[in-house]
């Protein structure tokens, strides 16, 4: 299994030369520095106190190596004892804590947070490929999430606008799949991570660096979560392969998380505000927050420490969700594969997942600890279902959180029928070479293997001769992407210029999503079991609310069709 080390990517940055109010504590005061240089995350109290903050870490001994200005979030290093209680000292500094994971997604059957047996999990043998029948692209008759959310009748009306810009927050974009190039802005997309090979007890990590320097372009995925997420919001439909549910709109890679699937607190936040500065309009942000399955600002079964790195992580996170809202960024966010409901939290037993042999059982205290980012301020949640509309077994609920419903996959879907785990229940999207060649389904000359036929890999040929592969995936990783390619739509169609930029104000787009969302009523009886799936009880759950707003569905399910030939109404 491979695990993330305390370490992230680093940029010198300038200093501001503003001093502290308050003095910091004389060194005969100060705790003993020791220990090797560790990286840290310094969070300033305000972001009129960064200049202050970035005197104070070294003040207090360290080096400030990166420096978020949009957020206060400081990047520093310093030996790994003493340092925290030094910076805290000083009354321009938030919080601190060494720099951590704050995300996962699965990756080659890792056993991410919450995901274990859902984006990876065991196939049956796959189909054989129907032909296209009256698909927009020759393998969209096999996508039943793009008929569910009815973007084969949307675009006839609107298919999007190249001006609209769709961010992936993800583990990176294939730009050169055939299907992703045509909608792809290279230009624009950043990557705000650095492999990290192998941690400091040399258990892999990333694993070793594919390009020099370790950085990999911006149009590199090696993790190919975000390459599916990116198909199922906007593949072309340029005749090839698949199309997504906004096929005209423009995808941007902005890069917050490892190879691996792990994300780092700075490039998360940095990503966030990166989106606001760049004029993104939506940004779509399937992973979920690390080591803390919930954030807590004092639970007493963690430390004083500990307490202190989730009270920062928390208005780290809140800051930058702030930020990109006010500069008119609308978050889609996926709510989890924990199978819980959110407003009713389950004791956790598996915090701080990093680092190793540090977890320990908490009670939960819904008033005080957030699931992030989906949690945060201004997120818009997406569960999940299946082809039958049945929730997904995995996926998150509760009226607290969700905002929307939308095709996720559901594996063990159809019990008693023949398409019972099979992966035509799962979301067929693009499929990076790369890592199909890592994951054993493609051999070097870019055939199938045995294996990638079993698990229902399809590869398509232009006849131009260009390639492009395809893998199914099931989770609220999936669900999320269709909800933000219908955003895309909404802005498309009612976005305006304003300053000379093209956009919508974030909540005006809430407002269409969730009101032409299609109405799904709780299930009779409202308590659903997935014994007979082969689930156990903890997967239980029970719908409550009424058709127009349920802990299962929220709103109901996105509605690309309704959204673009109705949605006007809800801007009135």
């Amino acid at each position: 299994m491979k695990r993330p080390r305390l370490l992230a990517a680093a940029m010198a940055v300038p200093l501001f030369g503003a001093l502290s109010a308050v003095a910091v504590p004389v060194a005969s005061a100060q705790p003993a520095l020791s220990g090797p240089a560790t990286e840290f995350t310094v969070l300033a109290k305000d972001t009129q106190s960064i200049a202050a903050a970035q005197q104070a870490v070294k003040a207090a001994g360290g080096t400030v190596l990166e420096t978020n200005t949009a957020v206060g979030l400081i990047k520093a290093s310093a030996p790994a004892g003493g340092f925290t209680e030094r910076v805290t000292a000083d009354r321009a500094v938030f919080g601190a804590a060494k720099a951590q994971v704050i995300g996962s997604l699965p990756k080659n059957g890792k056993k991410a947070k919450g995901d274990a047996g859902v984006e990876k999990e065991g196939r049956g043998a796959a189909s054989p490929a129907q032909k296209a029948a009256a698909g927009m692209d020759p393998l969209d008759d096999q996508l039943w999430g793009l008929k569910s959310v009815r973007s084969d009748l949307s675009r006839t009306k609107q298919a999007g606008s190249k001006q609209v810009k769709v961010g992936v927050i993800d583990t990176g974009i294939d730009g050169t799949h055939p299907d992703i190039a045509p909608n792809f802005d290279e230009a624009d997309s950043r990557n705000f991570v650095k492999d990290i090979p192998y941690d400091v007890n040399g258990v892999e990590v990333d694993g070793p660096c594919e390009f020099r320097g370790c950085v990999d372009p911006v149009n590199h995925d090696d993790g190919g979560h975000g390459t599916h997420v990116a198909g199922t919001i906007a593949a072309a439909a340029n005749g090839f392969g698949v199309s997504g549910v906004a096929p005209n709109v423009t995808l941007v890679n902005i890069r917050a998380g490892q190879d691996s699937g792990y994300f780092f607190l700075q490039p998360t936040v940095d990503a966030l505000t990166y989106a606001g500065d760049a004029g993104i309009d939506v940004v779509n942000m399937s992973f979920y927050t690390d080591p803390w399955l919930y954030n807590c600002t004092a639970n007493p079964a963690d430390s004083p420490a500990e307490q202190a790195e989730q009270r920062t992580i928390i208005e780290a996170t809140q800051r930058a969700l702030n930020y990109a809202h006010r500069k008119g960024v609308t978050m889609v966010v996926a709510l989890g594969n924990q199978h819980t409901d959110l407003g009713a939290p389950q004791p956790d037993t598996t915090s701080p997942d990093y680092p190793a042999n540090t977890t320990h059982p908490r009670t939960i205290d819904n008033t005080s600890c957030l699931n992030l980012p989906v949690e945060g301020n201004h997120t818009i949640g997406v569960s999940s279902f299946g082809p039958s509309q049945k929730k997904a077994d995995y996926s998150n609920y509760g009226t607290e959180q969700i905002s929307v419903s939308a095709p996720g996959g559901f594996f063990r879907d159809g019990f008693g029928t023949p398409w019972y785990r099979t992966v035509q229940n799962e979301i067929l999207s693009t499929y990076p070479k790369n890592v199909g060649i890592a994951d054993g389904n493609i051999d070097e000359a870019g055939n199938l293997t045995p294996a990638g036929i079993a698990a229902g890999v399809q590869k398509a040929t232009a006849p131009d001769g260009r390639v492009g592969y395809y893998q199914w995936l099931q989770g609220t990783s999936m669900a999320t992407p269709h909800a933000t390619g219908v955003v895309a739509l909404i802005i498309s169609q009612y976005g305006k210029k304003s300053h000379g930029e093209f956009g919508m104000d974030p909540d005006k787009v809430q407002r269409v999503l969730e009101g032409t969302a299609a109405k799904i009523a709780c299930p009779v009886p409202r308590t659903v079991d997935y014994l007979k799936e082969g689930r156990d009880a903890t997967f239980t759950a029970t719908c409550e609310g009424d058709p127009s707003f349920n802990g299962f569905y929220g709103h109901g399910a996105v509605d690309a069709f309704a959204a673009v030939t109705r949605g006007a109404q809800y801007l009135k």
